[in-house]
């Protein structure tokens, strides 16, 4: 696919001219952009956001290829973490009323379901048509799935069975306690991930085309600046179109948890597009590494994050999920476990998978 590079000789700096223009179109969009939105204005950021989610995909495979595995996959997961945090945190605070009490929970629930469901299924699905089976590290994606089915049940299922206060809520110090071991799970998970079992997360020899030369140092420090300016306006053009967005889907009469399942959709957007290419270049492990990185990131940073300022703010979160979710998540988590038990993939888990996620949206919008 031919690209405009620029390419300066001194500093030999090789980055595709759309990806520094999309963020920069994008802030001008939001500099424009009043405080009702129109419906051309509103076309207007929606496509500059799809434009700068892809410029966020380019910039962060230019720092994964120049750091290497398992790391460039667990920048990416982060810094998707961090703005997913900041749009919920951003969102909680400036909302009244209840829907912002249930607006992390749905939005998480939706990131992990999408995740498990719909990037993995796809990646298994398309990555399998292309090369009929593929490969993985059968140690690292159980790791994985273990921190991820103990912290899912933990923060959102169990708070409907607890008793001290009354509905799917935790108390301040149960909040406190799941706020903690949310952060031992993932820290002990990264510390397996980068540290003590490094040779789980890194892709066969035979995986991929990584032939070509790494960036320069300067092309992957122009990246990852980019890459951090990139999501910061994902955030604001999400935060800028949740308005427009809650009310298309009240005028459609579906349920307000709709809401997180799209917000969830933006904000993993860089990251499933970054699965996705991986697999369809026959390398499933990078894929599952961001796939499953990103879930854990998802809610291990995530909950804390929004407990700690729930308490400081001093108003409930609605953690639990109601018995239909649950009996997804618990599917999910299941059918990926045995997806997963083999050491090869086929194309009819990535079927399965995607069916469950066609279940999950369609009860979503018809529950």
């Amino acid at each position: 696919m031919p690209y405009n590079h620029i390419l300066s000789r001194k500093w030999n700096i090789k980055l595709p001219l759309w990806t520094l223009v999309s963020p920069i179109i994008g802030a001008c969009f939001l500099a424009f952009a009043g405080a009702e939105l129109s419906g051309w204005m509103a076309a207007l950021l929606g496509v500059s956001l799809i434009s700068v989610v892809l410029a966020a995909v380019h910039h962060a495979e230019v720092v994964a290829h120049k750091v290497g595995e398992p790391y460039g996959t667990l920048i990416l997961a982060l810094a998707i973490t961090v703005i997913e945090v900041s749009l919920i945190v951003s969102m909680m605070l400036s909302k009244d009323g209840a829907g912002s009490t249930t607006l992390a929970r749905d939005t998480v629930f939706a990131a992990i379901m999408l995740i498990n469901t719909g990037i993995i299924g796809i990646c298994l699905l398309w990555g399998s048509y292309l090369h009929k089976e593929q490969i993985y590290i059968k140690q690292g994606v159980s790791a994985a799935l273990v921190t991820l089915t103990a912290i899912s049940v933990l923060t959102l299922v169990l708070p409907n069975f607890t008793t001290t206060t009354p509905g799917p809520v935790y108390s301040s110090s149960q909040l406190i306690f799941v706020a903690i071991i949310s952060l031992v799970l993932y820290g002990g998970f990264v510390s397996v991930q980068t540290v003590r079992h490094r040779d789980y997360f890194l892709p066969e020899e035979s995986e991929g085309d990584y032939h070509a030369a790494p960036p320069t140092h300067l092309t992957t420090a122009i990246s990852l600046v980019t890459l951090v300016v990139s999501l910061a306006i994902v955030v604001l053009l999400s935060k800028k179109l949740s308005p427009t967005i809650e009310g298309i889907v009240m005028d459609l009469g579906a349920p307000k948890s709709l809401v997180g399942v799209i917000i969830a959709a933006v904000i993993l957007m860089p990251e499933g597009l970054a699965a996705i290419r991986a697999a369809r270049k026959n390398r499933l492990q990078t894929s599952l590494n961001l796939a499953l990185g990103s879930a854990l990131a998802s809610i291990g940073l995530t909950i804390p994050a929004v407990a700690l300022v729930s308490i400081i703010a001093g108003f409930d979160v609605t953690l639990g999920i109601d018995t239909k979710s649950t009996l997804l998540l618990l599917l999910s988590l299941f059918t990926i476990s045995i997806s997963f038990n083999a050491g090869r993939t086929n194309i009819q888990q990535g079927v399965v998978l995607l069916v469950i996620l066609a279940t999950y949206l369609f009860t979503t919008i018809v529950p």
